[in-house]
């Protein structure tokens, strides 16, 4: 796989399954409400998938090395990723209540990452389980900060 479409797949990817699940998290636990969550992981497929994209336009423009079509290439390959990767968090909320959709779509972002970050290691020929690990940590720190914020929030709008 090219250099420029591997780098917007996996940070696109990665951007989709960290964001969303912060979000979906953070908004549950504030709100309790499904509709607030809906809205959110939209806005993420979207809005930040736009972000994320000329986030990475700009960075690989930066570097000389990079032709015109590979800038392009991880641009677009990052807002394809990010954005259908943040909408299938959607799925679980069409057929299941708020709190089962949420806990199957942390179930469903740590299958996303674990995967990704087993064929980056596999890659680096570095060890698999340190390369996840290391990844799933820095998302459980994300979807546990985003709970306790929003709980925080919550707690000072119902006071």
């Amino acid at each position: 796989m090219k250099k420029s479409l591997k780098k917007g797949l996996s940070f696109g990817l990665t951007s989709a399954v960290i964001t969303t699940l912060g979000l979906m998290v953070g908004l549950n636990s504030s709100t309790g409400s499904k509709l607030a969550v809906i809205s959110g992981i939209l806005i993420i497929a979207i809005a930040d998938a736009f972000s994320d994209s000329l986030g990475i336009h700009i960075s690989e423009e930066a570097n000389k090395e990079n032709t015109r079509k590979q800038v392009w290439e991880a641009t677009i390959a990052t807002f394809l990723t990010k954005t259908i990767f943040a909408l299938s968090f959607l799925i679980p909320f069409m057929f299941f209540n708020l709190f089962i959709s949420t806990i199957i779509s942390v179930v469903w972002g740590v299958i996303l990452l674990s995967v990704l970050s087993y064929k980056i290691s596999n890659e680096k020929e570095r060890k698999n389980f340190s390369v996840v690990f290391e990844h799933l940590f820095i998302a459980v720190v994300v979807i546990t900060v985003s709970y306790f914020l929003g709980k925080i929030v919550d707690g000072i709008i119902a006071a």
